[in-house]
């Protein structure tokens, strides 16, 4: 009996020092726990409210997506029509392709070729709404698109809830100029502040009070924003300061443009030689309608394969998907 008794006291023993040590196994896990939200907590709030990161100036070597080769260089006479996509949650506070930390909330874009930064001007072919936008980025990689924004600039764009949209994009050359030399001296752009609304903007450690006056305008035709209405504020009592004017310059700019029509294609190539482009117009009559239209580009004459006009940008993917499977990786949706 008394040795039945000592074992049955030592198993008990045994569980409570069990049971005891998974109480503290769990009380220090939860700590760990704690201490690493803590820290992940912490590493976010200096991620919002440090110093941004001065990206560097950058051009970049030809590269490869998808069979496709695409060069990067300057070109101060850039234009294009096509269909522009945005992106955000899934590169938030990521790096982009020329070192800054990527927020969906600010005005910013990505571009195949462009130099970073670049400045261009964004226009919705469709409703009008036109903006200038700093290129900080490398993208989109999925055909049919020339250029990326983020979330927050296709907001402005007012095309966030359809995914994609037609646009026009136009380089600002005197405005890309600067911002090379300022990002070559290692000096932050002041365009990131101007449209951006986002935690990078500078906060002048000073802020004096200033007189400042606004006055309401006439909303341009088609604009669905309601004027300011007339301000005044006196500078002995409520002068906004240098943080709240710098705070108001990051609203970006948008311009009203009149809305256009616009015709929609998959083009499969440009030729110099007239008989090429045919030959290739007869390989691709299974596909829709095809046409060779000519075109003179920087002087000189092309004649453009084209299929189409076609219903819509999910057409557009459908047809331009066949025929980069035939063997047209270059192939790309166009607007006109």
């Amino acid at each position: 009996m008394l040795a039945g008794g000592s074992q049955m006291m030592c198993r008990g023993a045994r569980a409570l020092i069990i049971a005891l040590a998974v109480v503290v196994t769990a009380g220090l896990a939860g700590c760990a726990e704690t201490a690493l939200v803590s820290h992940n907590a912490k590493r976010l709030k200096a991620l919002a409210t440090g110093p941004a990161p001065v990206g560097r100036y950058k051009v970049g070597s030809p590269y490869q997506i998808k069979g496709v080769w695409y060069y990067p260089k300057e070109d101060i006479n850039y234009s294009e029509t096509g269909i522009a996509s945005w992106y955000g949650p899934n590169f938030h506070g990521k790096k982009t392709a020329n070192g800054e930390i990527f927020d969906q909330n600010e005005v910013s874009a990505a571009h195949r070729t462009l130099p970073m930064p670049s400045v261009v001007q964004v226009t919705n072919l469709v409703n009008g709404r036109s903006m200038v936008i700093r290129v900080n980025d490398r993208g989109p990689f999925a055909h049919g698109r020339i250029i990326d924004l983020s979330k927050r600039a296709a907001q402005l764009l007012g095309f966030k809830r359809q995914g994609t949209a037609r646009v026009r994009v136009t380089l600002m050359a005197t405005e890309s100029a600067r911002l090379k030399r300022l990002a070559k001296a290692g000096r932050p752009s002041p365009l990131r502040a101007a449209t951006g609304g986002g935690a990078w903007g500078p906060a002048p450690q000073s802020s004096p009070r200033l007189a400042v006056s606004a006055r309401g305008l006439k909303p341009l035709s088609g604009s669905v924003a309601k004027p300011p209405t007339a301000v005044s504020v006196p500078a002995k009592k409520a002068g906004a300061s240098i943080v709240d004017m710098t705070r108001a310059a990051r609203q970006p700019q948008l311009r009203q443009t009149p809305p256009r029509k616009t015709r929609l294609f998959v083009q499969a190539g440009a030729f110099a030689n007239a008989a090429n482009a045919d030959k290739l117009r007869q390989r691709l009559e299974a596909f829709g309608r095809v046409s060779v239209s000519p075109a003179v580009i920087n002087g000189k004459r092309f004649y453009r394969v084209r299929i189409g006009p076609l219903s819509g940008v999910g057409t557009g993917d459908q047809v331009l998907a066949r025929v980069i499977d035939f063997g047209y990786p270059g192939a790309r949706l166009v607007v006109d």
